[in-house]
């Protein structure tokens, strides 16, 4: 696995809402580059990453309904 798929999830930061979604955009460029084994694994991440910022909690739900 290379070192997208090992990242552990990003901590909410303050960043202007433009800023985000560069950000955003540039990270799902480069998940589709992934073959497609890989790049479900990193759009389940990034999900999880979004959801857990909108929840506004610290933790993941890896029961079988979390997704």
């Amino acid at each position: 696995m290379d070192d997208t798929m090992q990242q552990e999830p990003r901590a909410v930061d303050t960043t202007s809402d433009e800023e985000a979604t560069a950000e955003l955009a540039g990270r799902l460029r480069t998940i589709e580059a992934l073959p497609l084994d890989q790049r479900a694994v990193a759009f389940g991440a990034v999900h999880d990453e979004l959801r857990v910022a909108l929840e506004g909690t610290g933790e993941t739900d890896d029961s079988p309904g979390g997704r």
